[in-house]
């Protein structure tokens, strides 16, 4: 257990481009990081770190590890969820095992990590940060589907719906809506003409950095975003104009 106080994260998905980022990051700014994935050997390793294989979408495995750091740790101080799956359309192309697979991955994963945290955070007064996308803000398209766009635009309701409950636990909860960043998600799937048409659809002219979501997960986890919480954080250099 941390004699120290030193806060404790956990982060979902850390073996995706985000959450290596993510994890990087936080462990830049002192925190102890829980990495968790089905991906462990992406994981970048060293103290202070621990890295966990879990299922997101598996009840038991969530609960399971959330009481795993509770008991190692003493205490949980904030939940990045990043773990998801892109999908892709039209609809008349999606069968109802993918759809239901994708918000499973997508959204229910995020019910049952609140679920299972809420008493930890409610403790520490911590935080709970979701990942969405732009899909969640302007209707999605083909390029992702029909699943994902619906489950990322859950998820902000989602944050919003917990924003308001958990208030006066003193927890926050926020969202991010990253549009399109230069993660293996996003170059691995498309050609280099097709990635270069996605980028002339972005107002600023290029894709995002990882580092830059790595950024406003930083702040979101912050002292100095304390007065905040039930927002979504608009990353997608113009794409989405709110």
């Amino acid at each position: 257990m941390i004699a120290n106080g030193s806060p404790v994260a956990l982060v979902t998905g850390a073996a995706g481009g985000l959450g290596r980022t993510a994890v990087a990051r936080l462990r830049e700014r002192g925190m102890h990081v829980v990495a968790t994935d089905l991906a462990l050997a992406e994981i970048p390793c060293g103290a202070p770190l621990m890295v966990a294989s879990v299922d997101v979408t598996d009840e038991s495995a969530v609960a399971s590890i959330i009481e795993r750091v509770r008991s190692e740790y003493g205490r949980l101080d904030h939940v990045v969820h990043l773990a998801g799956m892109v999908g892709q359309g039209p609809l008349g192309d999606v069968s109802l095992k993918d759809w239901n697979r994708l918000l499973e991955v997508n959204l229910t994963s995020a019910f049952l990590i609140a679920k299972a945290a809420h008493a930890a955070l409610r403790d520490t007064r911590g935080g709970l940060v979701l990942a969405s996308s732009t899909n969640g803000l302007n209707g999605g398209s083909a390029l992702s589907g029909p699943a994902y766009a619906v489950a990322k635009a859950g998820l902000i309701n989602f944050a919003r719906y917990l924003a308001k409950e958990w208030a006066s636990d003193g927890i926050r909860v926020n969202c991010l809506a990253p549009g399109p960043i230069k993660t293996p998600m996003v170059t691995g799937r498309f050609s280099l003409e097709a990635l270069a048409v996605l980028r002339e659809s972005v107002p600023l002219g290029r894709l995002g950095e990882p580092e830059q979501v790595a950024h406003a997960i930083d702040y979101l986890t912050s002292s100095e975003a304390g007065f905040i919480t039930g927002t979504v954080m608009n990353i997608s250099g113009g794409v989405v104009l709110d």
